[in-house]
């Protein structure tokens, strides 16, 4: 129990830290293209670190993983908070992604293992976006009665020391190192290639509009993390409903492609879209956790190239969206999205292994023999 809630504890606050820049990203300069890529370079960051850390975490253990991005997170905070420079700033959040990579591929590793991996989820993905609402509305709502952007940086990079020291009484049983067969990383992006693409795309799609829709509306900071907020509430209660059904995961993942190109350009006409892209997120995230959890071994490199591809969506689709906002309209991106969205739907079922027979490396699935 202790571990676990280090780990809820953990998420909350990391996530809370992440997006409490988000209400405030107009005071770091006026161009649409710095705020994405400010915004995006926590995920860049986070990018480049979960895949190495799901495979360490394989073969060395989850704590020390989880306790260095802790670490990490609390120290890049901390500099955040007290750093206005555009581009300090972009480095700052590229740092704290490094942790938070660290820290998202051992847990998720850690919950996708337990018997329990089901309803674990679903409280993992709770803490999360419990997280992301905290730093939207009360970072939002600081800036307004505090006239200082940065006052809800320096309050969650406080509390997330909480769990970085909690972290150090922790401990998890033991379990034997992983050993990967060689190949083992590239046959898992060649299998579930069309499962890491609807990640990428999916999750990428709500950085977009976290990320663009404080230069769209023009709305003042409270406001809008008021919105965004609505969207990871709607996420909260989409999880916990879908960690306690069973659904199939491939057909799910498609309608939620479908819809979820639909919410976008609801998005444009009305901030209720964040709504529906919240849920449709948080079901689509339990279905790709669900499908990978059929695979009975390598859950740190399942678990490392799932946050890395999701990483990847929200690093990248932000900074594509701003530029393509900036140089053809706001309505352009928005129907980019969508256009995103359904090439998910019409992909996601030439996934090569089965939710039932997921395979393991070196060995075909049935039904896809050559």
């Amino acid at each position: 129990m202790r571990t676990r809630l280090t780990l809820f504890f953990g998420i909350f606050a990391l996530m809370a830290l992440s997006n409490a820049i988000v209400p405030v990203l107009a005071s770091y300069g006026s161009a649409s293209s710095m705020h994405g890529m400010i915004y995006a370079a926590y995920f860049l960051g986070a990018f480049v670190t979960t895949l190495p850390a799901g495979i360490f975490s394989d073969r060395l253990g989850r704590i020390p993983l989880i306790r260095c991005g802790l670490l990490i997170t609390v120290a890049s905070g901390l500099f955040l908070a007290v750093n206005h420079d555009p581009f300090l700033v972009f480095a700052a959040r590229f740092i704290e992604g490094i942790g938070a990579g660290f820290f998202v591929a051992a847990t998720m590793s850690y919950v996708n293992s337990d018997p329990d991996h089901l309803r674990m989820s679903g409280w993992l993905m709770a803490s999360m976006n419990a997280g992301l609402v905290a730093g939207l509305v009360v970072s939002g709502w600081l800036a307004v009665i505090l006239s200082l952007p940065a006052s809800g940086i320096l309050l969650f990079a406080s509390l997330s020391i909480i769990p970085a020291m909690a972290a150090f009484f922790i401990h998890e049983p033991e379990i034997p190192a992983t050993a990967y067969p060689v190949g083992t990383v590239g046959w898992f992006i060649k299998e579930f290639r069309w499962l890491w693409y609807s990640a990428l795309i999916l999750i990428g799609i709500t950085g977009v509009v976290t990320s663009v829709y404080p230069k769209y509306s023009g709305a003042p900071s409270d406001v809008l993390g008021l919105w965004i907020a609505g969207m990871s509430m709607a996420t909260i209660a989409a999880v916990l409903i879908c960690s306690r059904t069973s659904f199939p995961p491939v057909p799910t993942i498609r309608w939620v492609a479908i819809l979820m190109g639909i919410a976008a350009i609801i998005t444009y006409y009305t901030a209720a879209g964040f709504l529906l892209i919240g849920a449709l997120a948080g079901v689509v995230m339990i279905a790709q956790m669900a499908f990978l959890a059929r695979v009975p071994r390598y859950q740190g490199v399942l678990m490392g190239l799932f946050s890395t591809t999701s990483y990847l969506g929200m690093a990248l689709l932000p900074v594509i969206a701003g530029f393509i906002a900036g140089s053809m309209g706001f309505f352009v991106a928005f129907m980019s999205l969508a256009v995103a969205a359904v090439t998910v739907a019409a992909t996601i079922g030439f996934c090569s292994c089965t939710p039932t027979n997921p395979g393991e490396p070196g060995r075909v699935a049935p039904g896809n023999e050559q």
